[in-house]
């Protein structure tokens, strides 16, 4: 089969498109042959050796896959070949075929476009975990979201709004990118190449700040963010996509009762695989009642990954970019 196997970290062009050994399925695991693969900021991390777990060259990148069982191992029985199915596979998914867990593989109606259930596994599961299990989101409380145009950020203001958030506010790094986040759903859209977002958000919340905000960027966006930030607020990190942590003085959160949390769906799809079970559970529905609508910016052939990476790393991508084998 083909697939994309990197053997030395470094930029787009070390993402080689090479015949490899099928995989079979083991005891607990499917084969699925894939119909879309979704291009997500973790495998730019895998690429470039920094993505915590990934492991050494040589690699295939790559978290979630969409596609159809063609074949099951020994103890799978909630899964049969020829089922539409959405996986996190745990040697990367650039691949044709790739192996997954069945607790990590989860079946979805016949009538599901594939395109769409490959866009949607990474950014539907983080968006409800970020949310829900982690910002703890209650009703009618008000929301920011940064990189509100991505294939998270798209998803998130409409999971928070599903999940009855008051006001959700998106920060975006052009005007290109305003109507994207608020066709999504957002109240507000603000450019932080031009405003200080966290003047905005307090404007927008009568001084009161964010209740929950999810941060992808770390560094001057995660200070900021902590001064727009409500008492008792929840400021969620999930990455740090400027390449830089952000820093917290830990007098700023213990007097106004807020916290600062972080989460990973790479460390939850290795370490606690059943709570991504449960979640599924929960937003699967969203997405095939159409609830949830995934934006899909690009797609690209399997053999032309290094061009959605370059896209990706260019900051001009919108909403999901798609691999198809």
């Amino acid at each position: 089969m083909k697939a994309i196997l990197i053997e030395n970290f470094g930029g787009p062009e070390v993402l080689n498109f090479k015949e490899v050994e099928k995989p079979k399925p083991e005891k607990g695991q499917v084969l699925i042959k894939a119909s879309g693969i979704s291009v997500n900021f973790a495998d730019i991390k895998t690429r470039k050796g920094d993505f915590h777990g990934a492991g050494n060259p040589p690699l295939i990148p790559g978290l979630d896959v969409a596609g159809i069982i063609e074949e099951v191992g020994d103890g799978v029985y909630d899964l049969k070949v020829g089922d539409k199915v959405i996986a996190f596979p745990p040697n990367g998914s650039y691949s044709e075929y790739v192996v997954a867990d069945e607790i990590l593989t989860f079946k979805i109606s016949d009538d599901m476009d594939m395109d769409i259930a490959a866009a949607s596994p990474l950014v539907l599961f983080t968006s409800f975990n970020l949310l829900s299990r982690v910002g703890r989101l209650s009703k009618g409380e008000s929301v920011l979201i940064h990189a509100a145009a991505g294939g998270i950020g798209t998803t998130a203001i409409q999971m928070a709004k599903l999940l009855g958030a008051g006001t959700v506010i998106g920060t975006v790094g052009s005007d290109e990118k305003i109507q994207i986040a608020k066709d999504a759903g957002a109240d507000y859209v603000i450019n932080y190449r031009k405003d200080s977002f966290a003047e905005k958000v307090k404007e927008y919340t009568n001084g009161n700040g964010a209740d929950v905000i999810l941060d992808s960027v770390g560094s001057d966006v995660f200070r900021e963010s902590l001064e727009c930030l409500a008492m008792y607020g929840r400021l969620v990190n999930f990455n740090s996509s400027s390449g830089t942590p952000g820093t917290l003085n830990t007098k700023e959160i213990h007097g106004s009762c807020r916290a600062v949390l972080g989460f990973s769906i790479g460390t939850t799809i290795k370490a606690r695989p059943s709570i991504l079970k449960e979640t599924a559970s929960e937003v699967i529905p969203m997405l095939e009642s159409g609830k949830i609508k995934i934006v899909i910016g690009n797609r690209f052939s399997l053999e032309d990954a290094s061009s959605a990476h370059e896209i990706i790393e260019s900051r001009k991508s919108t909403g999901k970019i798609l691999l198809k084998p």
